[in-house]
């Protein structure tokens, strides 16, 4: 039960200083950002423990840096259906 909320409260974090440093207006709600900041904290501390050793910074940006490539392509592919279906 403590996994699952602090992989929220993670993923909260996460999603929320990627959007920060992403350039422009972010259409994406509270849920989605939880959902790719935490698939984001995940992708990312496997990718630390990989590469580097599962360093903590290193696994926080990481993860930071793929939240923002998550919700990029999250918005795109949302933002070319919404257009196709107009």
């Amino acid at each position: 039960m403590w996994s699952f909320i602090s992989l929220v409260v993670v993923g909260a974090i996460i999603g929320a200083l990627a959007r920060l440093f992403m350039k422009g207006d972010q259409n994406l709600g509270i849920l989605w950002t939880i959902i790719l900041g935490a698939l984001g904290a995940l992708g990312g501390g496997w990718v630390a423990d990989q590469l580097f050793g599962g360093s903590t910074i290193v696994t926080w940006i990481v993860g930071i840096v793929l939240a923002i490539i998550l919700i990029t392509i999250f918005i795109a592919v949302r933002g070319r259906g919404a257009r196709a279906a107009r």
